[in-house]
């Protein structure tokens, strides 16, 4: 063979993927952990067993239906002016309630700004949540409390925040884990990769909740990962699992292990729920612009609370009178939702300097008077 004919060869076999790492790429389907099918029928699943009562099935229930309806409620109240902003959580209801009542007292989690599911779970009241998207708290709740951190908005960083907290938790020797919720967009992040080697080098005990929801605004997953976002995790040397983010049972069963697994001292785990946002990314974006409608169709045959009603009524644990009166609750609580945003009285705007520091600062003292100046001007009739 020729010197030409040689580099050719070479070339034309420098494309090729061996066998053993194309079964493990895009053209593997990757295992989904299912324990409820889309039609409501219960099935096991060898590594992640888990036994209800009907009681506990009722009461999952609720939790998605009441989610759903202040979500929902949330939405309309930002059309009407209400609210600043609000990013729903529509069809992710089962993966942050799954999820959610998976934790144990002392565990401690940290949301971005979607969790309201994870937050109901933590005993957060709505109207706290909805203060801060209508501009009149920084939160309303005590972290501390609650083990249910602050809203985060920077994309990604609550996830060094929680890996620190729970490398702080390995030290103390306490018997606790953490959980860190991001999406799929906030996985292609800086920080989050920094927290998953920080995780896994000081063995912390973390699990890492990524909703894949299909669509980071306007990119699909796509766009930003070659291999399902799960397999990520083998590369920092800790287990990846996917889940199927609709099945609400298959969540509380996956996150409830890896909580466990976590804490045991054998550090974190990466969760991805395999989801979709069936809403819009927030109320100021219009997802008709970038997918198609078919798609979101498709996954309506999917929701998380038809599921879960269908298995109840197959399996003879619910009636009508139960169904009836869980509306009922939804009702009284989007009432409560939307009277109480209405009532929220504004805030003084100077409370927005009382905080920046915890000890006195000049040059806030300085920003502050010249703000209460200027707001002063228009009282008089001076800027009109």
């Amino acid at each position: 063979m020729t010197v030409k004919s040689t580099a050719r060869a070479r070339k034309k076999a420098a494309p090729g993927v061996p066998d053993t790492l194309r079964a493990k790429g895009t053209d593997a389907q990757p295992e989904l952990v299912q324990l409820l099918t889309p039609e409501g029928e219960r099935v096991e699943h060898p590594d992640y067993p888990l036994t209800t009562t009907p009681e506990e099935l009722r009461a999952l229930y609720r939790d998605l239906v009441l989610v759903r309806r202040f979500d929902g409620e949330a939405t309309a109240l930002q059309r009407q002016g209400e609210l600043g902003l609000w990013a729903s959580l529509l069809g992710q209801e089962a993966a942050q309630v799954g999820s959610g009542r998976a934790m144990r007292t002392g565990d401690y989690a940290f949301p971005t700004y979607r969790e309201h599911g994870v937050a109901w779970c933590r005993d957060v009241d709505p109207l706290n949540l909805l203060g801060m998207f209508r501009g009149v708290n920084h939160g309303g709740w005590d972290p501390n409390e609650k083990n249910f951190h602050l809203y985060t908005i920077v994309i990604g960083s609550q996830t060094l925040h929680a890996t620190g907290y729970a490398m702080g938790i390995s030290k103390d020797g306490a018997d606790d884990a953490v959980i860190a919720y991001f999406g799929d967009g906030a996985s292609s992040q800086g920080d989050v990769n920094e927290a998953f080697t920080f995780a896994s080098v000081y063995n912390a005990p973390v699990v890492f909740f990524c909703q894949n929801n299909q669509w980071a605004i306007s990119e699909p997953t796509t766009n930003q990962t070659k291999i399902p976002l799960y397999r990520r995790a083998s590369g920092f040397g800790f287990p990846g699992v996917r889940v199927d983010g609709n099945d609400v049972l298959a969540c509380l069963a996956v996150t409830r292990w890896a909580l466990d697994y976590a804490r045991s001292g054998n550090g974190p785990v990466l969760i991805e729920a395999f989801t979709y946002r069936m809403g819009a990314h927030t109320t100021s974006d219009d997802p008709t612009r970038y997918r198609l409608a078919e798609e979101t169709e498709a996954w309506k045959a999917k929701d998380p609370i038809a599921r879960l009603k269908a298995h109840l009524e197959k399996e003879g644990l619910a009636d009508e009178e139960f169904f009836a009166s869980i509306d009922a609750e939804s009702e009284q609580l989007g009432l409560r939702v939307r009277e109480g945003v209405r009532s929220m009285p504004d805030p003084d705007p100077t409370l927005i300097f009382d905080h920046v520091y915890a000890e006195p600062h000049a040059l806030v003292d300085e920003e502050r008077a010249e703000y209460v100046e200027y707001a002063a001007s228009f009282e008089a009739g001076e800027n009109l």
